[in-house]
C-alpha cells in the first residue's frame, strides 16, 4: 500500500513518462543517428548500447574490436565462464536477468589483501586487484572500465603465462594512460594468439559504458 504522504508532485513539464516507449524511442534515435553502418553486423547491437551508455552516436566512430569478440563472449558466457571487472560500479551495472547461465558477476577491489600488494608493488589498488582473479581467468569474460592500470597489469599477466580469459572489454576512461592502455590490448599478442577484444578508442570510456558492452555481449541479437 502506498504511504498517503507520498504525494505526485503537480505537472508542470510536457515530457515521456512510459519507460518502455522511453527504451524504445532512445534506440531509435540511436539507429537514426549513429554511423552504425561503419560497423561489422556483429557489432551494432553492442555499438547501440554503448552509445546510449555514453548519450553519444559519436562514440560507435570509436568502437573498435577483435572479429571474433561477439562469439567468443557469447560463448563463454553460455558455458557458465565468470565475468570479472574491476570495479564495483560496473559489476552492479551488468543486468543479471540477461546473463544466460546465472554466470558469477566478480570484483576484486575490496579484497582485505588488494591495498598491501599495491603497496608492496608500487601500483594502484586496481591493478592489484586483477591478480587476485588468476584463478577464475579461464574462460572468463573481462571487462575493465575504469583504471587502465588495471587493463596493463591484465596484459602483463597475460604475458607472463597466466590463463587465458575468454574475451576482454577494455574501455578505462581518463587522461592518463587510457588511451594507451586500449591500444596495447588492440596490439597484444600471445603465443596461442590474440585474445579477443573490444575497445572504444582515446580517452573516453568508464563503467557504464563496459558495462553495456557486457549486458549487449549477453544478447548480442537483440539490437542488431
Amino acid at each position: 500500500m502506498i504511504d498517503k504522504e507520498i504525494r505526485r508532485p503537480s505537472r508542470r513539464y510536457d515530457y515521456q513518462t512510459d519507460g518502455l516507449a522511453i527504451y524504445k524511442e532512445s534506440f531509435g534515435i540511436i539507429r537514426a543517428e549513429a554511423p552504425l553502418h561503419e560497423l561489422p553486423e556483429s557489432l551494432r547491437g553492442v555499438a547501440v548500447r554503448v552509445a546510449h551508455a555514453a548519450g553519444d552516436t559519436e562514440v560507435v566512430r570509436e568502437l573498435a574490436a577483435h572479429p571474433d569478440v561477439v562469439e567468443a563472449a557469447r560463448a563463454a558466457l553460455d558455458a557458465g565462464g565468470a565475468i570479472l571487472t574491476d570495479s564495483e560500479m560496473l559489476a552492479r551495472g551488468v543486468t543479471r536477468r540477461r546473463l544466460p547461465a546465472r554466470n558469477e558477476v566478480l570484483c576484486t577491489l575490496r579484497d582485505p589483501r588488494v591495498p598491501e600488494l599495491a603497496t608492496e608493488w608500487g601500483t594502484t589498488r586496481s591493478a592489484a586487484a586483477v591478480s587476485l582473479w588468476r584463478e577464475r581467468l579461464d574462460g572468463a569474460v573481462v571487462a575493465i572500465g575504469n583504471a587502465p592500470t588495471a587493463l596493463f597489469h591484465l596484459l602483463e599477466l597475460l604475458a607472463d603465462g597466466a590463463p587465458r580469459p575468454a574475451a576482454i572489454v577494455g574501455m578505462p576512461v581518463g587522461f592518463v594512460g587510457s588511451a594507451e592502455s586500449k591500444s596495447a590490448l588492440a596490439e597484444h599478442e600471445l603465443p596461442g594468439g590474440q585474445v579477443p577484444w573490444l575497445v572504444v578508442r582515446g580517452r573516453r570510456g568508464g563503467s557504464a559504458m563496459a558495462a553495456a558492452a557486457l549486458n549487449a555481449l549477453a544478447n548480442p541479437d537483440e539490437l542488431a
